[in-house]
């Protein structure tokens, strides 16, 4: 280590109280680690001008000051290559010790600076893409296969999302540990990193339904609200403020070769089964999917990974998601009841001539088709058939109840006439049936399948295809008459 370096930075910091003026800031740090830095960022002249303020310890001072003399006066895209190895440089090594600072400096600036590139005067488009990067495989492949292999522009960009304090940081696709890691990758790969914190977004427009539709008696589907509604299009217009053609993700679907009638692309699905993403993407609006590319779409999830291994890429093993990115290590029940006061309240398991059966402790506990934790033993087997949250009742019946072949529908965005659905599903992942769509005037819909399908939950969306392209989609209502 440098000491003189450290010294320098230490005793006459760079940028320490400067522009003021700048609405773009980022900070990290604060009460639980007793140390706290805050960027503020400023692009009006097209370079970066930066300053900052640090409290704790003088590490995070120092560090801040490395980052400023490495940025200010850089363009947007050259400061988003700023990050640990910059400031290690510019400091002459850190020890162990040090380094918790220098993380927490790296996150402030590079959440000021994708602030700033939010509203950053649009670059000339050319053909850079701008890649979502989570810090996994699929999207680390992606990264590689949109640079051509190093040989065309590329800029990767990853999302911090809310997320429940005492969740697994390290298992969340988009805590700032996952930014970390993926701004890490990306740097290794030699890319610029932009960071959009949507903490407020993704609480209000994702957390807070997805809590509503569990208190309400639905299985709301948080993923597709997320991708439809808060998550990709902030990144399609980042792309258009880099001049990037395209957002490019590691998605496992595809695109028909043809749009319909010039009114914009249709998704298809992945040709991996097992891994196909279209279902979480058909709300994604048509102006959004079009500046969108996918191309892991034709290939499995195996050949992902020899891909990134011939690559060597850090990823290559890195173990898929599992749960959702804001319950990861996380209850749902007790998220529920410290995020939205959704907490035990017993009530009655009825069957379907009202006869009390057993108790539950709160309809959020159940989702139509369940039949685990019911409580009830002995006898044919039952399952839910509905929940109804003003009269804190289950209702259970016989599987055969629980079968339809009517699904009422609201909430439709149809990518093309009502005639091309021929089949549906119900979620994600879930089996396709043949089925038809009825539209009425009111703009709600009757989904009619061949043969009946099982457990349709309110709140969960229905998928509607022709073949394997998505001709539109809906959210369930219930079953039908």
């Amino acid at each position: 280590m440098d000491g003189l370096a450290f010294e320098h930075h230490l005793l006459t910091p760079e940028g320490l109280g400067a522009v003021p003026e700048a609405k773009h800031q980022g900070s990290a740090g604060g009460v639980a680690c007793g140390d706290l830095i805050q960027f503020r960022v400023d692009l009006a002249s097209g370079n970066v001008s930066v300053g900052f303020d640090a409290e704790g310890c003088g590490a995070l001072t120092a560090c801040g000051s490395a980052i400023v003399s490495r940025a200010s006066g850089l363009s947007l895209l050259d400061a988003a290559k700023v990050g640990l190895v910059e400031v290690d440089e510019e400091l002459g090594g850190l020890s162990a010790s040090k380094v918790h600072a220098s993380e927490l400096a790296v996150d402030a600036f590079h959440r000021a600076l994708g602030a700033a590139a939010r509203d950053a005067d649009p670059l000339p488009q050319s053909d850079r893409r701008l890649v979502a990067m989570s810090g996994g495989v699929d999207s680390a492949v992606a990264a590689w296969l949109a640079s051509a292999e190093g040989t065309r522009d590329v800029a990767a960009v990853t999302l911090e999302l809310w997320r429940d304090e005492k969740s697994d940081a390290e298992a969340s696709c988009c805590s700032h540990i996952a930014v970390r890691r993926a701004r890490d990758m990306a740097h290794g790969l030699g890319l610029p990193h932009l960071t959009l914190d949507l903490r407020e977004e993704f609480r209000a427009g994702v957390v807070d339904p997805w809590i509503d539709g569990y208190r309400n008696g639905a299985t709301p589907n948080p993923c597709v609200r997320c991708n439809g509604n808060v998550r990709i299009a902030p990144m399609v217009d980042l792309a258009d403020s880099i001049g990037a053609k395209a957002l490019v993700t590691g998605h496992y679907a595809r695109f028909a070769e043809e749009g319909l009638d010039g009114a914009g692309p249709l998704l298809r699905e992945g040709v991996d089964p097992n891994k196909d993403q279209s279902y979480a993407l058909a709300r994604v609006p048509k102006d959004v999917l079009a500046r969108m590319e996918f191309p892991l779409g034709a290939m499995h999830k195996p050949e992902v990974r020899d891909i990134a291994r011939e690559a060597g890429l850090e990823a290559a093993d890195t173990a898929d998601s599992q749960d959702l990115c804001f319950l990861a290590g996380v209850g749902r029940e007790a998220f529920l009841a410290r995020h939205g006061g959704v907490v035990e309240n017993e009530g009655p398991v009825v069957d379907q001539d009202g006869r009390r059966v057993g108790s539950h402790r709160g309809i959020h506990n159940h989702t139509v088709g369940q039949r685990k934790g019911l409580g009830i033993g002995g006898g044919e087997p039952l399952y839910v058939l509905r929940t109804d949250s003003k009269t804190n009742t289950v209702t259970v019946a016989p599987k055969a109840a629980i079968s339809t072949l009517r699904v009422e529908l609201v909430d439709i965005d149809l990518r093309a006439e009502p005639s091309r659905v021929t089949s549906a599903r119900l979620r994600h992942h879930g089996a396709i049936g043949d089925a038809s769509l009825a539209v009425a005037e009111d703009g709600t819909a009757i989904l009619t399948f061949a043969k009946p399908a099982v457990a349709v939950a309110p709140g969960q969306m229905a998928c509607l295809l022709e073949g394997d392209l998505i001709v539109g989609c809906a959210t369930i209502a219930g079953a039908g008459a």
